[in-house]
Formats: C-alpha cells, sequence, structure tokens
C-alpha cells in the first residue's frame, strides 16, 4: 500500500469525522444526518486504521487514526463515568436504598433470630441435663473462665480482624446468593447460627458470667449481627421473588433482584470490615465495658442512620438499587 496515496485518498473524511467528533462534544447536539454520518465515518476510519496497521504500520499516522477512532468512538457509543464516581452513587444511593427497600425482611430476620437465640440461651442455661449433653463440665470451665475471653485475643489484632471479616464477609454473601434457591439455605444458615449464639449465651449465663458475654458481644455484635439480618433479608427477598415475581417476567423479577443483592454484598463487605476492625480492637482492649458499648452503639447508629436518610433520598429519587439502564441486558416488552 502507497501510504502517501491512502493519506491523500483518505484525508478529508478524517478531518470531517474529527469536526463532527468536536462538534458533538459541544451543547448542540448534531442533527439526525449529521449523528449518521458520524457513525459511518467512524467505522470507515476505524476500517482505515486497520488497514495502516496491517499494512504500512507508520508510528505518526497509527497514533493519529487512534486517537481519533478512539474519540469517534466515545461520541458515538457515549463515555461512561469515572469509577470513583461509580463507587461514590454506590455508596450514597445504591446501597443505602437496598437496604432500606428490604427493610420488612431483615426486620422479621432479627425478630426470628433473637427469639431462637433467646429460646436456646434459656433452655441451656436453665437445664443442667442439655449442658451435659452439650459439653463435659471440663470443657464448660474452660469456656467459661478462659476460653471465650481469649479468642478475642488470641492472634495479632490486624491478622484478626482480616480473618473475622473474611469469614463473616463469605457467611454474608453466601446467604444473600443462595437466596436464589427459594431462600431454604439462608433459614438454614441463620438458623445455625442463633443456635450457635443462644449455647454461647446459655453457657455463661448459667455461670453466672452473662456479663462478660455481653460485654463482649455487643461492641462489635451490633453492628455484626446488623449486617447478617440484612443479608439473610435480602436473601429470603431473593428466593421469593422466584416465587411471586409481580407483574415482571420472573426472568426480569430475578435479574434486577439478584443485581441488586450483589451490590448489597459489596456494602455489606465494608460493613463488616468495619465491625471486624472492632472485634480485633475494641472488643478486646482495656476500655471499660460502658465505653465499648459505646462503641458499638456509635457505629450501630450511625449504619441506621445513613441507611435511612440516603436510601430515603435515593427512593425518592426513582432509584431502586439496580445497576444503570445503559447496564442492564435489553428485555422484550411483556403483555398483560
Amino acid at each position: 500500500m502507497d501510504l502517501d496515496v491512502f493519506v491523500v485518498t483518505h484525508r478529508a473524511q478524517w478531518a470531517r469525522l474529527d469536526q463532527l467528533v468536536a462538534r458533538s462534544n459541544r451543547r448542540r447536539p448534531l442533527s439526525g444526518a449529521e449523528a449518521d454520518e458520524l457513525v459511518e465515518l467512524y467505522q470507515q476510519v476505524a476500517t482505515h486504521l486497520s488497514r495502516v496497521q496491517s499494512s504500512a504500520p507508520d508510528p505518526a499516522l497509527v497514533s493519529r487514526l487512534s486517537t481519533l477512532v478512539a474519540r469517534a468512538r466515545a461520541a458515538v457509543a457515549g463515555s461512561t463515568s469515572p469509577a470513583w464516581r461509580d463507587a461514590g452513587r454506590f455508596l450514597t444511593a445504591g446501597f443505602p436504598v437496598v437496604v432500606l427497600g428490604a427493610w420488612r425482611w431483615w426486620c422479621g430476620v432479627a425478630t426470628a433470630f433473637c427469639l431462637v437465640s433467646l429460646s436456646v440461651g434459656t433452655w441451656v442455661a436453665t437445664q443442667p441435663s442439655v449442658r451435659a449433653s452439650l459439653a463435659t463440665p471440663e470443657q464448660i470451665r474452660a469456656l467459661v473462665e478462659t476460653d471465650f475471653e481469649n479468642y478475642y485475643s488470641s492472634n495479632p489484632a490486624a491478622s484478626f480482624a482480616a480473618q473475622v471479616f473474611t469469614n463473616n464477609a463469605l457467611i454474608a454473601a453466601a446467604t444473600l446468593v443462595l437466596g436464589v434457591l427459594l431462600g431454604i439455605p439462608v433459614l438454614v444458615i441463620l438458623f445455625q447460627n442463633a443456635v450457635n449464639v443462644g449455647i454461647a449465651g446459655g453457657l455463661l449465663a448459667a455461670n453466672g458470667r452473662a456479663d462478660l458475654f455481653f460485654g463482649l458481644i455487643i461492641p462489635h455484635g451490633l453492628l455484626e449481627i446488623t449486617a447478617v439480618f440484612v443479608a439473610g433479608g435480602i436473601g429470603l427477598q431473593l428466593g421469593w421473588t422466584l416465587i411471586d415475581p409481580g407483574p415482571r417476567s420472573r426472568a426480569q423479577a430475578l435479574a434486577e433482584r439478584g443485581r441488586a443483592a450483589v451490590s448489597a454484598a459489596l456494602g455489606l463487605a465494608l460493613v463488616l470490615a468495619l465491625s471486624g476492625v472492632i472485634e480485633a480492637f475494641v472488643t478486646p482492649s482495656g476500655l471499660p465495658t460502658w465505653a465499648r458499648i459505646a462503641i458499638g452503639g456509635a457505629a450501630e447508629t450511625a449504619f441506621f442512620s445513613y441507611v435511612i436518610v440516603l436510601g430515603l433520598r435515593a427512593r425518592r429519587a426513582g432509584l431502586t438499587g439496580d445497576v444503570d439502564v445503559s447496564q442492564r441486558g435489553d428485555v422484550l416488552p411483556v403483555a398483560g
């Protein structure tokens, strides 16, 4: 290919494309004919670039055409928002509106969880035969006197925080995602965790150490257990969508709810990271019990304020927590 002849032949097209791209970046939109011309020239110049790269890869011309094609692509397809802006929208609107939208579900989960834990804890604390079936007297004594308290300082704080965060994030993610199986695995996971909390609390209460149990659980547990409740509620909501998709098709409803659940998983990972930090650095600290509980209470209050204030604002703006329309799959219209 004669490069000079090629440039002379097509430079008018390149100049026209450059002119249309520059105009498209201004406030006055292109006319319909100009928009069609822009698309056609973009395709032609992209072909020119391919020919130059394969037949006569002149660095200066390749750079010039590559820049022009990239600008034209942005004008044709539209530019995407910077990642930091997407992250900001997620934190200030997407995540809180998803949590707020599922409040009935996770409040129901919280109520059931607390009832199960309280019932199991009372049963264990008041029935010696039950405690005997769970562990030997020596094992119970070790748990009450050393093991339960030492658990929170058994590893360096940073390592322990990472370990706790990873474990809790996996549980939350599993609770959310497994909701698609009609919510059954979610109920199993929540029930197991409620029983475990009740057993631990019952064993310590039976030996006069209920103060130790609540003093160590509450600082980080308020935020941590709230995240578990939210994950469980959204997971059950996802499972219910399979049963009752509403006016949408089942596939469409599940896709929308599933995308919202994934965004909730990302947000809850941040919440659990904060809970892990509190569990590693505040729970085993030498601060008095009231101060540790106050820190946990402040974190919990901040979370609820964040969800309510930003969630309501996002809801008033018509947001649901789903991804932007431009990032969703196309759907066919449904009659009825």
